[in-house]
């Protein structure tokens, strides 16, 4: 996780927060969060990123729409980063 960009990691957090979301609804999750628009130049290129370090699946829920699911080494990343941050952030 420690080679993953912001943008990236917001990924993997959305992700892991739904049920096989697909490319626009992650797109719609992230415009919210950041309160801008997040273009296809931008989302999917990261999430190819994100899915080659195999951190993410992605799979096809008909013939134009992907889904994309967190995989077990990307809950393993989320849960190392929330540990790591722990160590500078008391809640």
């Amino acid at each position: 996780m420690h080679d993953l960009t912001g943008f990236q990691r917001d990924l993997l957090y959305v992700i892991s927060g739904f049920d096989q979301p697909s490319g626009q609804s992650v797109k719609d999750e992230l415009q919210e969060y950041y309160e801008t628009e997040i273009n296809h130049g931008r989302l999917y290129p990261n999430l190819d990123t994100v899915v080659n370090k195999d951190l993410v699946e992605k799979g096809q829920l008909d013939r134009r729409t992907n889904y994309y699911a967190i995989t077990e080494a990307g809950e393993d990343a989320i849960q190392e980063r929330r540990q790591w941050e722990e160590q500078y952030v008391e809640m």
